[in-house]
């Protein structure tokens, strides 16, 4: 049976599961949205209580009924490289894909009603704090006096966008930055903004969950680092990433996040601070895993492609690389 994957032709990241997945031996077809109309085709027949569908991708034709799973890593908008794109031929093109493939038995990672859903920041907070995960202390909010209320509660805050989205540029990303001591938050009226208290840190940790594998790596932050770069995709550093152990209360409380979340795949980024807790800060569904990779030599492509490919053992989960019984 084959492995579909939905992502851009410019996705390295899915490039390195491309290449272990070959390894299993298993089918692989690679499909982007935006191609629907030209150079991707589809069809699908429903007669006589029977569904049978088909993808056509550079000529070869796929069986969507033979299809093993599907990794939705980063497809564009469906029909957006057609001969004449509109917001009319996305949602039909949308609509068309998406919904036959919905009506398949294949596994997703991620389905995309889960996916869509796992998004929402506030969404992922409070999933966090039900599976037993710290928060720090987070206000969202277009009341300027509740900001000035929460900022005199918890003077050292930092702010991040709800949704990760740039005002003019959406493929740039927005950094998390501290506020200034005298911030008035007047502005907070003009949109919702996320207010968080400021964690101490030590180090950033990215925890990569692929089913039940849970791989951790950890980025010492430098004792003389500059307390205003917060975000650690843009403050400068030294420190490569490392793996560390997951701490068994943890990797107990992602797995938990994970079920209620539907998600096969996630990339969770907390703050250690100075008392080894590590703070949720984010999940992403669909979050990147080539630099950890590179790294660490953890094997996240690896594992991905086997749960593609085969499927995770029932009764297994593995913390740390090591398999262990979960009956």
């Amino acid at each position: 049976m084959t492995v579909l994957i939905l992502t851009s032709d410019e996705d390295v990241t899915a490039d390195m599961v491309v290449l272990r997945l070959h390894e299993t031996g298993a089918p692989v077809v690679r499909l982007d949205p935006a191609d629907l109309t030209s150079g991707v085709a589809l069809s699908g027949e429903y007669i006589q209580g029977v569904y049978r569908g088909h993808v056509s991708v550079g000529g070869r034709l796929v069986s969507v009924n033979g299809l093993r799973s599907i990794w939705v890593r980063r497809p564009g908008v469906a029909a957006a490289r057609a001969a004449q794109p509109t917001t009319w031929l996305t949602e039909e093109s949308s609509q068309a894909l998406y919904g036959m493939l919905r009506g398949t038995d294949a596994r997703w990672m991620n389905h995309p009603d889960a996916a869509r859903r796992a998004r929402h920041k506030p969404w992922q907070l409070r999933l966090a704090q039900r599976s037993g995960l710290p928060v720090p202390a987070t206000l969202i909010t277009t009341f300027p006096q509740a900001a000035r209320e929460f900022a005199e509660r918890f003077p050292d805050l930092v702010v991040k966008p709800v949704s990760g989205a740039h005002p003019q540029e959406p493929p740039r990303a927005v950094p998390t930055s501290r506020v200034a001591p005298d911030t008035d938050f007047a502005a907070v009226a003009f949109g919702p903004t996320l207010l968080q208290r400021r964690v101490a840190k030590r180090a950033d940790i990215r925890l990569t969950a692929v089913g039940d594998r849970l791989l951790a790596a950890r980025k010492a932050v430098a004792p003389d680092a500059d307390p205003n770069d917060v975000d650690v995709r843009f403050a400068p550093s030294t420190s490569t990433w490392a793996p560390v152990d997951v701490p068994p209360r943890v990797g107990a409380a992602v797995l938990t996040y994970l079920k209620e979340a539907e998600l096969a795949y996630g990339a969770f980024d907390f703050a250690e601070d100075g008392d080894g807790i590590w703070w949720f800060l984010e999940c992403n569904q669909s979050g990147q895993f080539g630099f950890v990779e590179m790294d660490t030599e953890q094997p996240i492509a690896h594992s991905i492609a086997e749960w593609l490919a085969h499927g995770a053992e029932p009764g297994r989960t593995y913390v740390n690389g090591a398999r262990r019984a979960t009956s």
